[in-house]
């Protein structure tokens, strides 16, 4: 159970030598994406191999955090006593790649207001250790 009122009860992921920055990047406030250091490509899931010039030469970058609602879903189920609902469950590409999906929250808003194409920027939930990637509405502004 959550310790605090308004943190969500997650199953939390096992840390390997590969995912352990994406999980932990939030605590200094960066979203941690693996990209290739031959060819410039992001690689999600965190891996050590690119898939698209099959270097070996992946590291862990931060990217700006903004990215673009592309699927959703409201649930309405509460999976857990005392869990808020509804809530959205999202899959955001990223502004640096588009082929680059996260599933995520989506928080801070009214969940019934969410749709597909809603701009959106990372903040981190802490669970433990790690830092959860969630994402909420960022609406953007002219230069």
């Amino acid at each position: 159970m959550p310790d605090k009122p308004n943190e969500t009860p997650r199953t939390l992921p096992a840390l390997d030598m590969d995912n352990t920055a994406y999980w932990t990047g939030g605590a200094n406030g960066e979203l941690l994406i693996n990209r290739c250091d031959d060819c410039g490509y992001y690689v999600h899931p965190p891996t050590e191999f690119c898939p698209s010039c099959e270097s070996c030469s992946v590291i862990p970058q931060p990217v700006s955090g903004r990215g673009e609602i592309i699927t959703m879903t409201v649930n309405h189920r509460a999976w857990y006593p005392d869990m808020q609902v509804p809530y959205v469950v999202a899959m955001v590409a990223i502004e640096e790649q588009e082929d680059i999906h996260l599933i995520t929250n989506i928080v801070d808003c009214d969940p019934l207001s969410v749709k597909i194409g809603d701009k959106v920027k990372v903040r981190f939930e802490q669970a433990e250790d790690l830092w959860i990637p969630l994402f909420a509405p960022h609406m953007e502004t002219a230069a």
